[in-house]
C-alpha cells in the first residue's frame, strides 16, 4: 500500500530516479576518453574539473538560453575545454568527441530495475503520473524514447521546454495547476536534495529521497548531503520500491 493513502499525484524526477544517468555517462566517458593518449585515466579528471567550472554555473551564463534547446554545443563546449586542459587545442575533435560520447551515453542508459514496476503500480492507483526533469529540451526526450517510457506520463515537465527548471518554484505550481491537485496531496519523488526534494516540500508536497550509492557524478567525490536546512523528506530510500511499503 501507498505511505500515504491521501496522495492524488505522484511525480518522477527521471535522471538517477528512474534511470542510471551518471552510470551512463561514465560509460560514455570511458568509450570517448580511452582512445585518447593516456585513456580515461588521464582525461576523466580534466572533463571532471571543466564540469565543475562550466556546467554547474550554466544557469547564469550566456549559454543557458541555448542550452535549453539543445544539448550538443554545450557539449561540445565542455568537451573543448577538456582537450584544453590536457594540452590539445582541436575543435573538431572536440565536436566529435562530444557526439560519441552522447552516443554512447544513450545506448548505456537503462531503467533501475524497479523502476518499470514501480510505474506500473502508480498506474494501477489511476492517479496522475508525472515526470519532472532538468535539462535540454531534446536530450531528456531523447532519454525518455530511449528507455521506452514517455507514454506512461500523463504530464512531462522539462526544463528545456519551460525555460526554467527545479528548483524554481514555478515548476512545483505549473505541475500542481496541471492536475488538479493541492500540494499536500501531491508526492515528488527524486535523488537530487537540492533540486528535488527541498523545492517540492517548501512547496507543500510530500517527497521520498531517492538515494542510491551509483548517484554520484564523475565531477563529485562523494554523495550528496542534507544541509541543515530545517527540511525533513518524507521518505528517505534506497530505491522506488520502499514507496509502496
Amino acid at each position: 500500500m501507498l505511505f500515504d493513502p491521501n496522495l492524488r499525484a505522484i511525480a518522477f524526477d527521471l535522471d538517477d530516479t528512474l534511470c542510471g544517468y551518471w552510470e551512463a555517462a561514465r560509460i560514455g566517458l570511458a568509450t570517448v576518453f580511452d582512445g585518447l593518449d593516456g585513456g580515461t585515466e588521464r582525461w576523466l579528471p580534466h572533463w571532471a574539473g571543466c564540469f565543475r567550472t562550466f556546467c554547474s554555473g550554466i544557469k547564469a551564463t550566456a549559454w543557458y538560453a541555448g542550452y535549453l534547446k539543445e544539448g550538443e554545443p554545450s557539449r561540445t563546449e565542455l568537451m573543448r575545454l577538456t582537450l584544453l586542459a590536457g594540452g590539445i587545442d582541436d575543435a573538431g575533435l572536440a565536436r566529435r568527441l562530444g557526439d560519441e560520447y552522447a552516443s554512447a551515453r544513450d545506448g548505456a542508459l537503462t531503467l533501475f530495475p524497479e523502476a518499470l514496476e514501480t510505474l506500473d503500480r502508480v498506474a494501477a492507483l489511476s492517479m496522475p503520473l508525472l515526470v519532472i526533469t532538468n535539462g535540454p529540451a531534446d536530450i531528456q526526450r531523447q532519454e525518455l524514447r530511449t528507455l521506452g517510457i514517455e507514454q506512461r506520463f500523463d504530464h512531462v515537465f522539462i526544463e528545456g521546454e519551460m525555460g526554467f527548471g527545479k528548483p524554481d518554484p514555478r515548476v512545483f505550481e505549473i505541475a500542481a495547476s496541471a492536475v488538479g491537485r493541492a500540494a499536500e496531496a501531491l508526492l515528488m519523488v527524486g535523488n537530487s536534495y537540492s533540486a528535488d526534494i527541498a523545492p517540492a516540500a517548501r512547496a507543500g508536497w510530500s517527497t521520498a529521497w531517492i538515494r542510491r550509492a551509483s548517484d554520484v557524478a564523475p565531477s563529485a567525490t562523494a554523495p550528496e548531503q542534507k544541509p541543515n536546512d530545517g527540511l525533513t523528506p518524507t521518505l528517505v530510500l534506497d530505491d522506488l520500491r520502499g514507496i509502496f511499503a
